[in-house]
Order: C-alpha cells, then structure tokens, then sequence
C-alpha cells in the first residue's frame, strides 16, 4: 500500500474514533454510564457496533477515553510557550469544570471503586497519568542540588494531595455551584500553593526568604 492509501486509512481511523467519542460523551452525560450500550453508540455515531472495541476494547476504556480528551481539550500542552504557573493550570481547570460534561469524572470515579481485575486497573492507570502529569510538572521545578529520590518521593506523595484536591473542589462545585466560589476557592488554593511549595524541598519561600532579608538589613541598621 502507498502512503496515499495508508494515510486515508489513518484519517478514516481517526474520523470513526472522532464520532465514536463525540456520542458517548453526549450518551454519558445525557443516560449515565449503566444505560448507554454500544449500540446507542453506534446508532448515535453511524459507526458500526463492531468498530467501537476496535477503537476503544471496551466501555471502561471509552469512558476514559471521553474524560482524557475533554480534559486536553481545557488544559492543552502546546498552548503554554513557557511552564505553566500553578494559577494557570487552576484557571485552565476551572474552565473545564464549567463545561456540562466535566461530571463524567466522576462517573470514572464511581466505575473506579466498584470495578475489579483488569477493569480495575484500567482505572488506577488513569488516575495515575493524572498524578503523573503533575508530578512532572512539579520535577520540572525542582530545585537543583536536593536529593533526587526523596525530592521524587516527595513530588508523588504532593502530586496525590493535588489531585485529590482539585477534584474535591470540583465535587463540590458540581454538587452545590451556588455555594462555591469556585475562581476565589482556587485563586486562593494557587496563592497558598505558590508561597509554601519550595517546603515540597526543603527550602525557603520567596516570602520566608524575603521577611529573612529584612530582619537582617533592621538588624544591620540597629
């Protein structure tokens, strides 16, 4: 096969995949996860039943599939030319928060902790890929000359606190919006998290090391 005929194989692929995922998010968040089969899949995409765990092997994997590209979708790589700051994610979250479908996290959440065997672990690799990706973005930080492996130690355990964090605040957004100021709640969580992150290190904040450098210039001057 040219490679004319190989890359419309691979943009077919990639249209059928494309419309597969356009109606499960819309079939998940309009049934739920229970009462959307890959039948109503098919007959709400025109892509043949038998063409969805090609794509996907299973429901579980769609699902997550739906949430992984919602989520690029709000927070994309290629749109930061330089690391972004923790205010920038959290805005960039908050975004996707507001969207009607960001609920299907936890659809994710709940399939999670009721799943078993290779399901189950279909789920934690998910859930790790989002610990993950923070704790990259907190190694990309990393101050030089701390010990690698606790400092790495110490970025999974934070990564953890993190995510667990942001999708606390999320429930909670989702649950009661009317009692949640979700831009000052995150607002304030970037503030604190960008004055007592060094400690992740064991080093001094900007704020500590600037109150340091004015007790000693009073002292100087006494």
């Amino acid at each position: 096969m040219n490679s004319r005929g190989r890359r419309r194989i691979d943009e077919i692929g990639d249209e059928s995949r494309r419309r597969i995922l356009d109606a499960a998010e819309a079939l998940f968040a309009e049934r739920g996860f229970d009462r959307t089969s890959f039948v109503d899949i098919s007959e709400r995409s025109g892509i043949s039943r038998g063409s969805i765990p090609w794509h996907f092997k299973n429901k579980h994997g769609l699902v997550m599939a739906v949430v992984e590209r919602a989520i690029e979708r709000a927070m994309q790589v290629d749109q930061y030319t330089t690391l972004p700051t923790f205010a920038e994610l959290l805005e960039d979250y908050a975004k996707w928060l507001r969207e009607g479908n960001s609920a299907l996290l936890f659809m994710i959440l709940t399939e999670a902790m009721s799943s078993t065997g290779a399901v189950h672990r279909q789920y934690q690799e998910f859930l790790a890929e989002r610990r993950r990706g923070v704790g990259l973005w907190l190694r990309a930080q990393r101050p030089e000359g701390v010990d690698p492996a606790i400092a790495s130690k110490r970025e999974r355990a934070f990564a953890a606190a993190i995510v667990g964090m942001l999708y606390g605040i999320h429930l909670q957004a989702l649950i009661d919006p009317d009692g949640i100021d979700i831009d000052e709640t995150l607002r304030l969580v970037a503030a604190q998290f960008d004055k007592y992150l060094p400690d992740l290190w064991g080093v001094e904040s900007p704020v500590e090391r600037a109150s340091c450098d004015n007790r000693s210039d009073g002292e100087s001057a006494g």
